[in-house]
Parts: C-alpha cells; structure tokens; sequence
C-alpha cells in the first residue's frame, strides 16, 4: 500500500504567513503540520509516499528530503496547477501504479493517527473507504449520506439540508479503480476535478464505497484560528520534557516542554507550551497553548495562545500578546521615539488589533 499526501496550493486562507512560505511547513506545537501527516501514514506501516507539490515544491522538498529521517521513501509529484483533488490523483497514476493507496491532505491535523483505519481497509476488498467525522455544523462541510447497508450512498458539497452530520475529513482510500472514475468526470463549476466527483462515480457505478467514522477531533488548518485551535489540542498531548535551562528565578509549570539550547530568564511560563530550541524568554510572561518556536527572543513582554515562528524577536510590548500567529523573521518592539505612535508595516491580508 502507498501514501499520498496533497501539499499543492496557495494556502490563500492564511496569508500573508503563506505568501513565502508552505501552508504545510506552519509548525503545531514546533511541528511542521506535513511532518505530522508523514508520520501518520508512516506510524500505520506504509513507507512508499508521493507527495504532490506545487509551487511551494522546493521549500517542501528541502524541508522533508527524501525521507530517510523517517525510513522511508518520498517520490514528489509536480501539479502544475492546483485543479483538484480528483485532478491530483490524476497526475500521480504513473506513482501510484495499481496499488492500493491512502490519501491525506498534508494541512489536516488528526488525533490518534490513521493506523485502525489503514488496518480495516487492507483487511476488506472494499474499493473505496472515506474518513468522516460527526460535526455540529455539517453545512459547512461535504456531507456523506450512507444507506441502509451501512455504504455511502451520495456526498453533497455544503449542503443546506444536510442528510447526516457525516462531514468529510480530508483523508481517503482507494483502490486502482478510483483511476477510472477519476477520467470520467468533468470538471465542476470551479473548474476543478472534485474527488467527491469521483467517488459519486465509484458509487453509481456499484463499486464498494464505505465510510470509516473518526471518534477524535480532527482539525483543519487552513485558517488562523484552526490553527490555533490545532495548536492548543496538540500541546494537551505531549508529554513534558526539560533540555534547556531554567534558572532560578523563573516559575515553569509542569505541563511545559523546553528544547534543547533554550533558555528561561526571570520568567513564568505557563502550559501546554512548548518553547523551541535556542529560544530565549526573558523577563516574560508565557502563557499556556503557546508554542514559540526555534531562535526566537521574548523579552520584557507577555504572550498566550499564540504560534511565533523562527528567528522573530518580541521586545518591550506593553500589552498581552493573544490569540496571535507571528511568522518567521519577525520584529515586534516598541519604538523609544516619541511622539508616541504606531509604526508598522504590514503585507496584504494583515490582521492587526490595537487596544
């Protein structure tokens, strides 16, 4: 069995943190969310992956290599245009061969891993097995409908009378006849193959199509605040560990994890969080469901749920940092040059708010 991870796109939902950088390379909790999706499919005993990459490709491919961190063997995929999930699977045939495969789209997050489930669909001789999740607002989501046997029977795109709270989660099997299916739909009113196209296919054309329910919480990332959410669920997990330095007048409780080369001065630090390696907290406050990442500096200020990635410096702020995502190469400080103003300059799609 092979893996297929989706990590194409513009990640326009997240900008600007996505205008230079992968949605998929944004860190929970000082984790790239692809890594996360890597290990999943690895943690279930597949080590044959292709990932599909767009323009982002060479920032995905020196961050994940080839795969030999993990023992496993990665194959890139180029898609020209992101046209589709249907039209993913349609560029990576020669990859995929006639293989029995997993898909995954590399900015979901999901708890407990997929390994119950890759079990299940290798055991059966089912064609197709789509992972879904009850939600409170299935409106928002594509909605599966399954029929007296248990199969799925149709799936609907935000529906606005949806048939069931089953909502698509973004993580798929297939057997080598999704290929049919996938040449003989037409793209839809966006333009795009859809694989829920492709898989109404499959359905209408007899073939076995049976719905895997996740029972923990599954969260895509493609907004902020999914992100954050994603973040704090994360963090709740790990386990605690102490690699860098604490001194002794810092207050660290006992759900906090510090890398290795980090360092805690005159500071209180409260979890889950995560603080990354070479970081420097000084004379701070870190409040819980924060992950700041490596080579940042917190001095003289104080943040809570909040990401802050590498190499960006947080100084003098007067004010609780909150419910904030700070992008890589950040400098946040407070200007001693009076008049006192606001200075700043901001990319496209900045969300800023000022007390």
């Amino acid at each position: 069995m092979k893996g297929l991870i989706l990590s194409g796109g513009k990640g326009t939902r997240l900008y600007p943190l996505t205008y230079t950088s992968a949605k998929q390379l944004i860190p929970v909790a000082n984790k790239p969310v692809l890594f996360r999706v890597i290990e999943s499919i690895h943690d279930a005993g597949i080590t044959d992956i292709g990932i599909v990459v767009g323009d982002t490709a060479d920032q995905i491919k020196a961050a994940v290599g080839r795969g030999g961190r993990w023992g496993i063997k990665i194959t890139y995929i180029h898609q020209e245009h992101p046209l589709g999930l249907a039209h993913a699977v349609k560029v990576s045939q020669d990859f995929l061969g006639d293989d029995r495969f997993v898909m995954f789209l590399g900015d979901n997050v999901i708890q407990g891993g997929i390994s119950e489930l890759i079990e299940q669909f290798a055991a059966s001789k089912w064609n197709s097995q789509i992972v879904l999740t009850r939600v409170a607002n299935p409106e928002r989501y594509g909605v599966a409908e399954l029929n007296e046997n248990g199969q799925i029977k149709r799936l609907i795109e935000k529906p606005k009378q949806p048939p069931s709270n089953l909502a698509l989660v973004g993580i798929y099997m297939f057997d080598h006849h999704i290929h049919q299916a996938v040449d003989n739909i037409t793209p839809s009113w966006r333009g795009e193959l859809e694989i829920t196209d492709a898989i109404q296919w499959l359905v209408e054309h007899e073939y076995q199509v049976y719905p895997y329910v996740h029972r923990g919480w599954w969260i895509d990332t493609g907004k902020r605040e999914e992100l954050l959410e994603a973040n704090g669920l994360v963090l709740e997990e790990l386990t605690p560990v102490v690699e860098g330095y604490v001194d002794r007048d810092s207050e660290v409780d006992g759900r906090v994890t510090i890398e290795n080369g980090a360092e805690i001065i005159n500071s209180v630090v409260r979890g889950p969080t995560i603080i990354g390696e070479r970081t420097r907290i000084v004379n701070s406050y870190v409040g819980p469901f924060t992950s700041i990442y490596h080579d940042v500096v917190v001095e003289d200020s104080e943040i809570e749920r909040a990401i802050v990635l590498e190499h960006s410096v947080i100084r003098d702020i007067p004010a609780r940092i909150q419910d904030s995502v700070i992008g890589r190469n950040v400098t946040l400080a407070r200007s001693p040059i009076k008049p006192k103003a606001y200075k700043m300059a901001l990319g496209d799609h900045s969300q800023v708010g000022i007390l």
